[in-house]
């Protein structure tokens, strides 16, 4: 079975991941919920941080499952910190790169920064492009790969690499290594594989710049998104059209929504889920 928001408000989310609904924490979410009450107690599972971060169990769960978006398969399995290994809001950036990807004139090679559980990474291979899957966590990278063979893409050109971003994009520089594409959805705050730490509002600026040394001569696009609060739109936009000064082509922004993708659900509030900023060049 497929991933769908179901309903949302008084500042949760619910939503079917395959066979199970599970209701989680959404900050945004501050209108009041359209379906009746009985149906959100009836979720297989809640998470909650009023007392710690823990889920609550209607029903048994299994450890891991799996649902589709986009047409892909996705390993879930709920995390301590209410994550479930997929973050929907992204399908419509992949869609939109898969787009980009089917129309260029030759294979392109694509980066994926921070790429967790390979979505847009498999997205990418399935389009035809030869992929670079970066994440500084060995899970993740695990996560990803089995995510892949799922989808019978493990024997897609993936090169899986576990590192911290900064020093890989530095030895990609000195390589004289090039990519047509971009993917980066950087965190607030992150640990690179030997201790390295990551903080967004100081070390966001140099990432971009290494992204814009490692555009090919004819790169296709570059997709930046962002769940930091505070990072609008707007904040995306500027920081985009500074680093790529002097490349023009056009830069759209918007906020990423989880998507509402059954027809019965029209009247359920799609749910803000971070900022997207995504460029391609004049062609």
């Amino acid at each position: 079975m497929s991933y769908s928001l179901l309903d949302s408000g008084d500042q949760y989310k619910l939503e079917r991941f395959g066979e199970h609904i599970l209701a989680r924490p959404c900050a945004q979410a501050v209108w009041r919920p359209v379906l009746p009450t009985h149906i959100w107690k009836a979720a297989d599972a809640h998470f909650s941080r009023d007392q710690g971060n823990r889920w609550t169990a209607i029903r048994s769960l299994p450890k891991f499952w799996n649902t589709t978006l986009h047409g892909l398969k996705f390993k879930i399995a709920p995390t301590d910190f209410g994550h479930v290994g997929l973050f929907p809001e992204h399908s419509s950036q992949w869609k939109w790169m898969e787009s980009v990807l089917k129309k260029a004139s030759k294979p392109a090679r694509v980066l994926n920064l921070f790429a967790y559980s390979g979505g847009a990474t498999l997205v990418a291979a399935r389009a035809g492009a030869s992929v670079c899957h970066l994440d500084a966590s060995r899970s993740a990278v695990a996560w990803a790969r089995e995510n892949a063979a799922l989808n019978a893409l493990e024997g897609k050109p993936i090169r899986w690499i576990i590192e911290d971003v900064a020093k890989f994009l530095q030895r990609e520089i000195k390589r004289g290594v090039r990519y047509d594409g971009v993917i980066l959805d950087p965190p607030s705050f992150g640990r690179g594989r030997q201790g390295e730490v990551f903080v967004i509002e100081r070390d966001l600026q140099e990432l971009l710049h290494a992204v814009r040394q490692l555009l090919s001569d004819h790169p296709l696009f570059i997709i930046f998104t962002s769940h930091t609060p505070g990072f609008t739109p707007l904040v995306l936009h500027h920081l985009l059209q500074q680093v790529l000064q002097g490349l023009g082509g056009d830069l759209e922004t918007g906020e990423m929504l989880l998507p509402v993708l059954e027809e019965k659900e029209k009247n359920i509030f799609s749910v803000p889920s971070g900022s997207f900023a995504r460029w391609t060049p004049h062609d």
